[in-house]
């Protein structure tokens, strides 16, 4: 077979993606994205299995057949789309340039993909993207995995059980304290490497944002490159109004010498505030996986929950600790397998990234212009 149409349900033989035979995966890219979340992540998914991974890095390649033992290994994605009938499913996890070509050339192959955030430089490339995996049925997925942090998740439940009343303002912070550039493609100053902290830590926080209080009708930003010898923004600020009212202050940044709330929430009835990232990077980066021996995924320390309260300061005690929800990466690839054999619906879709973009592309143009832009 080629790929699994988006809602099909596999058959009873013994065809790649069958009962008797999980759902193959070739993964793009073993990088950071791939080595860390992807691979990890696909490999401990029940009915899905890592077959091929495409680097054509030696070194890499050897890390691949390492770390996940049997895997077969291709230098040049074209290696992988001439297998397209041995396949059920590409991950494209390489550099964001690569994004929209790869993920063409895999659905023109008849394969469903998954595709690292950003899924493309531009809004416009989302949603054609998105046409053709509509046109093909099959599925095209987005891999925005912070919708599953441990912090995200149990502020979503606050939200919906009303512990908040009505938000007024929503402030999140993905900061980070790198002094010196670590060089590579992040960082160029080159469009078409799509760079740069607004494109990688702002496609997390804006489609946090967005999952939580709706759609976006006005976008302000302050972009700046602070660090010497880097290209790229390394510290930017978006301000948020969506249509419901609720605004929004998103900060990303990789020169924050002291780091501030992950989360700050403020409703009619309390705030909660949230300190400290999500262990589950963490973790994958420590070789950690989960399920392994049955050890609890995505917990965090008492210490670190986060605080639901009014007119009182978290620092000094005011408010009541909320236990945190443990975190859930695995609960991404396990919609992806459930989509693609009929039995759940696309867990992140293309045309949900592309209403990031146009979010990502409003800052742009509003930091560079020093307007607000209306949506």
């Amino acid at each position: 077979m080629t790929g699994t149409p988006l809602g099909s349900s596999p058959g009873a033989t013994d065809a790649p993606g069958t009962p008797a035979s999980p759902l193959r995966v070739g993964l793009v890219g073993y990088g950071l994205a791939g080595s860390v979340f992807h691979a990890p992540l696909i490999a401990t998914t029940k009915g899905l299995a890592l077959d091929t991974v495409v680097t054509s890095n030696p070194e890499r390649q050897q890390q691949a057949r390492t770390e996940h033992p049997g895997v077969r290994v291709a230098a040049t994605p074209d290696e992988l789309f001439d297998r397209a009938a041995d396949l059920d499913l590409v991950v494209i996890a390489s550099p964001n340039k690569t994004h929209v070509p790869l993920a063409t050339a895999a659905l023109k192959a008849g394969l469903p993909v998954v595709v690292d955030k950003p899924v493309a430089g531009t809004a416009a490339e989302a949603r054609e993207l998105a046409a053709l995996a509509e046109e093909r049925g099959l599925l095209l997925s987005v891999f925005q995995n912070r919708r599953w942090d441990n912090d995200f998740l149990t502020l979503r439940k606050l939200v919906a059980d009303g512990e908040l009343g009505d938000v007024w303002r929503f402030e999140s912070r993905f900061e980070r304290w790198r002094p010196q550039p670590k060089g590579g493609w992040r960082e160029s100053g080159d469009p078409a490497e799509i760079g740069g902290l607004l494109y990688d830590l702002g496609s997390h926080v804006v489609d946090q944002a967005l999952v939580l209080f709706g759609p976006a009708v006005q976008v302000y930003a302050e972009s700046d490159v602070r660090r010497a010898g880097a290209a790229a923004d390394d510290d930017t600020f978006l301000a948020i109004t969506h249509a419901n009212g609720v605004r929004s202050h998103l900060y990303v940044s990789a020169t924050t010498a002291q780091l501030g709330p992950r989360f700050r929430v403020l409703g009619s009835r309390a705030g909660y505030v949230k300190y400290g990232l999500d262990p589950q990077e963490a973790a994958l980066r420590e070789g950690h996986r989960p399920g392994a021996d049955g050890a609890e995924w995505g917990v965090e320390e008492e210490s670190l929950w986060g605080r639901i309260g009014s007119g009182e300061s978290p620092v000094t005690g005011g408010g009541r600790a909320v236990p945190t929800l443990p975190g859930d990466y695995p609960a991404y690839y396990a919609a992806v397998a459930a989509a693609l054999t009929g039995a759940g619906p696309n867990p992140v879709t293309a045309l949900e990234a592309a209403a990031a973009l146009d979010v990502l592309e409003a800052a742009r143009r509003s930091a560079h212009d020093g307007v607000a832009v209306t949506l």
